[in-house]
């Protein structure tokens, strides 16, 4: 880990660039992404998964969820999964319930995430990454109810955080999911056109 923290300009760049969210940035490293943090929210939702993380491997809840390997201010490191397909450019809710791809034990570590740790948004695909055997594995749970609502919403409402919308690009021409801060941002280009 220290050859990351210690070579993170080269290492994240738009040749390793994986995806962004609202408040993290991600990057691939071989078998592992790192996670940038773009707004002090992203730093609370990375120690939330070390913490959720740490929980869940006191009961043998992990192997379903990507390991958490380090922390800081700056930056999250954890285990990389491939992403699951988008539909449309965008990402969609998952069957918990039904889906076979589903394990019993990443049901019992979701259970134990919605109840202990106020779980949000643990239906989402681009939550979920999928391991060589087909499983899904759970690669986005810091964010909570409590923060969500709390933090998040008001920054996002007052234009300071993206919200996701899927329009057209006014560059590209392309449908795709696109960060816009706020009622009063009128620039509708997607990140691929340079729009942070």
């Amino acid at each position: 880990m220290q050859f990351i923290k210690d070579n993170l300009h080269n290492l994240c760049t738009n040749k390793t660039f994986v995806g962004i969210g609202s408040t993290r940035k991600v990057f691939r490293y071989k078998n592992y992404v790192i996670k940038q943090h773009l707004h002090p929210i992203g730093f609370k939702q990375s120690q939330n998964e070390y913490n959720i993380f740490t929980k869940l491997n006191t009961q043998g809840l992990t192997k379903y969820v990507a390991d958490i390997v380090y922390v800081d201010e700056q930056i999250s490191i954890q285990k990389y999964y491939s992403n699951l397909p988008l539909i449309e450019a965008q990402s969609y809710d998952l069957e918990i319930s039904e889906d076979l791809r589903f394990t019993e034990e990443l049901k019992s570590a979701i259970h134990l995430i919605n109840k202990e740790y106020d779980g949000f948004d643990l239906k989402d695909s681009g939550n979920y990454g999928i391991d060589e055997n087909g499983h899904f594995v759970l690669i986005d749970f810091g964010m909570t109810k409590m923060l969500y609502e709390k933090e998040w919403v008001p920054l996002a409402e007052d234009g300071i955080l993206p919200q996701i919308y899927f329009e057209k690009c006014m560059n590209c021409g392309e449908e795709k999911e696109l960060r816009i801060y706020g009622d009063t941002d009128l620039d509708r280009r997607c990140f691929a056109c340079g729009k942070q």
